[in-house]
Parts: structure tokens; C-alpha cells; sequence
């Protein structure tokens, strides 16, 4: 469509239209985090068909009139399917929305970033301090419910993909993970990735490092119900990273471009592994220029906005932080960064995933 063509007049109420089309998608989301943390995608999917809003209430035990109102703005959304049946509107959930709202199990699952949208957004509290200091707030100032929604927004798809995908990628693991090597992963999280590794293989050893208390905490609250006995986590001030040339196998998930000093961070990493120690370096896809990113991405805006609220504002959460951000890894940096620190071997592995480059990186 070409807007030079319409009357100035015209021009602004398109405009004004685009804008606030931002802001029907900022209270739609909000919209779904509370479908996902009241249950009611849960419950209608639990229902083959058609329900209306006295019944989805009845199952939640929520009031009707709120249950109907918030159909409503999922149904106008496009998110819930509705229909006329006699005098009554009906709603359901297709089968694609069941894997995504409301099937953990589903590596399509998406509510994590939704679980922990009250945490994202509150941090616009803290942006006009870092927008004017250049300082920005680490992960743990989005509290627990912020390590949560990290979980929930990976775990799904590491559940389905890890070891049949993954794994099999880098040629030889399998075989060195199940006679047993020592593998450290940085930036653990939760822990569910190194978990479901150190499940996998008993005669291996894993140790995870995270600098957020809040994500150790849910770490080892899951590692004190699983029984494993080969996996541990730890906060690096106070436990050191392993010693020099001791480590097989090091993994980073989503994190480099989250730190203030990824260089040092990948100094360390090849500091740590031995001589045929291997690091598989997984990170946003992301392309080598703001246009790139804009024409190849149709969530650059998303991502950008997400950088600002919580990727880069942890990467400046420290005085001159390197700020990378969510966009800010592509292959080429990512290949260069590794070079410096000593590695002569960057490969990008054929994993596919909607958000994140495999690499295979080796001295």
C-alpha cells in the first residue's frame, strides 16, 4: 500500500492505528498470562469441543463475568476459536493453540514469556536510571517468577530435542558421554538442560554455574526430588570455576550475549576445557546488521524491546558491560570472539530451532 498516496489526515489515523495496534498486542499478552496462570487454557483444553463462558468458569471455579470478558478479548484476538450455537457463543481452542497455551510436554510450548511478563514489564520502572546512567539490572531483579518463565520458555523444547538432536550433532559425544566426561554448563539456569543430560548418562559428570541465586535456588530444589547423584550447581563466588585444561565438555545455552564480559567468559571457557574439550555455543540467530535483522526477522521488534527489558539491560547490569543484547551474537562475532580466545575450530551445527544457532567450537 502506498501511504503517500492518502490524504495527510488519512496518513495519521493509519498511523495512529499502527500505534495502538502495539498496544492491543502488549494487553492481549497480558491477556494470556493470565490464561496461562489461572488455568484456563488448561481447562479448555481438556474439553474436546465447544464451551461457553459459565462452563470454563464452573471448571476453574473463576467468576463467570471475568471468564466471558477474557474469552472475549482471546476470541477477538484470534487466540481462542468461538462460534454461534443457538443463543449462546461458544469458544475452543485448536489443536496448534493446545501445543502452545497449554501442553507442557509440547517443544511448541510458549508460556514462559508469558509467565514471566508482570517481572519484564515492571522493569520500565528501572529504565529512565539506566537509559541515564548506562546501567542496567541483572536477571535476578525479575525475582523468582523471572527464572521460572526462563524454565518454562526452554525447557519444553530441551525435553524434546536434547538428546535426540543435539547430541547426535556433534559427532562422537554420544559415545564419550555415555563411557564418562566432565561436562560444566555455564549460565545453568534452572538446570533443566544439564539435568536431562546427567539423566541420560550416569557415568558422566555435570556442573552448572549461574550467577542468579534465584534460578540456583529452583536448581537445586529440582535436583533434591530427581535422585541424580552426578550433577551439581553452583554460583561462581562460592565455587570457582574448574581449573585449567580439566573440562570435556562446556555448554552455554542462551547466555553469552546476556553477560558483561562475554570475551572473558570465553577466554575462560577455553581456559577450562582440555586439549580435545569441545564448547557448544548456543545463542539467539541473529544477523550482522540492525537492517539484516529488521528485513530477515519479523519479531525484531519484539527482541529488541526484550534486549532493553532484560538481554541487554543484564549485559549493562555492571559498568561498562559489553551490552551486546539480544541481537547482538551473529556468527561472525560469535566466530571472531572465539578466535581471540584461542579456539581454531567454529561450526554451525544443523539443529533446527526457531530462535537459537548451534555452534560446535574446539581448540
Amino acid at each position: 500500500m502506498d501511504i503517500s498516496a492518502l490524504s495527510k489526515d488519512d496518513q495519521r489515523k493509519l498511523f495512529a492505528f499502527q500505534v495502538f495496534s502495539k498496544l492491543e498486542g502488549a494487553v492481549t499478552a497480558g491477556m494470556i498470562h493470565l490464561g496461562d496462570s489461572l488455568g484456563l487454557y488448561r481447562a479448555m483444553a481438556q474439553v474436546s469441543g465447544w464451551m461457553t463462558s459459565a462452563e470454563l468458569a464452573y471448571r476453574t471455579g473463576l467468576h463467570e463475568r471475568w471468564v466471558r470478558e477474557w474469552l472475549h478479548n482471546q476470541a477477538a484476538a484470534r487466540i481462542v476459536e468461538w462460534q454461534q450455537q443457538d443463543n449462546s457463543v461458544v469458544f475452543g481452542l485448536s489443536e496448534p493453540a493446545v501445543d502452545v497455551l497449554a501442553n507442557d510436554d509440547s517443544e511448541h510450548f510458549g508460556m514462559g514469556m508469558f509467565h514471566r511478563l508482570p517481572q519484564t514489564m515492571q522493569a520500565l520502572r528501572d529504565m529512565p536510571r539506566a537509559f541515564q546512567t548506562g546501567v542496567g539490572c541483572d536477571y535476578d531483579s525479575h525475582g523468582p517468577e523471572g527464572a521460572v518463565g526462563i524454565e518454562r520458555s526452554f525447557e519444553p523444547w530441551s525435553r524434546a530435542n536434547l538428546l535426540s538432536k543435539v547430541v547426535p550433532a556433534l559427532q562422537g559425544l554420544k559415545s564419550q558421554l555415555d563411557e564418562g566426561i566432565r561436562v560444566v554448563d555455564i549460565g545453568c539456569g534452572a538446570g533443566s538442560a544439564l539435568m536431562i543430560l546427567a539423566e541420560a548418562f550416569p557415568k558422566s559428570t555435570f556442573k552448572g554455574y549461574d550467577i542468579s541465586r534465584f534460578a540456583l535456588e529452583r536448581a537445586n530444589e529440582k535436583l533434591a526430588s530427581s535422585g541424580l547423584a552426578n550433577v551439581s550447581f553452583h554460583h561462581p563466588d562460592d565455587h570457582p570455576m574448574p581449573a585449567t585444561g580439566t573440562i570435556d565438555l562446556v555448554t552455554t545455552f542462551d547466555c553469552i550475549h546476556d553477560m558483561t564480559a562475554p570475551q572473558q567468559m570465553i577466554n575462560q571457557i577455553f581456559g577450562i576445557l582440555a586439549e580435545q574439550g569441545r564448547w557448544l555455543l548456543v545463542d539467539i540467530k541473529a544477523l550482522d546488521t540492525f537492517e539484516d535483522n529488521v528485513q530477515s526477522n519479523p519479531m525484531a521488534s519484539l527482541m529488541y524491546g526484550i534486549s532493553i527489558l532484560s538481554c541487554m539491560s543484564s549485559a549493562m547490569s555492571e559498568p561498562n558491560g559489553a551490552g551486546l543484547g539480544t541481537l547482538g551474537l551473529p556468527e561472525s562475532l560469535a566466530r571472531s570472539m572465539a578466535l581471540k580466545a584461542g579456539f581454531t575450530t567454529f561450526e554451525r551445527l544443523q539443529v533446527d530451532h526457531s530462535v537459537n544457532a548451534f555452534y560446535e567450537v574446539a581448540k
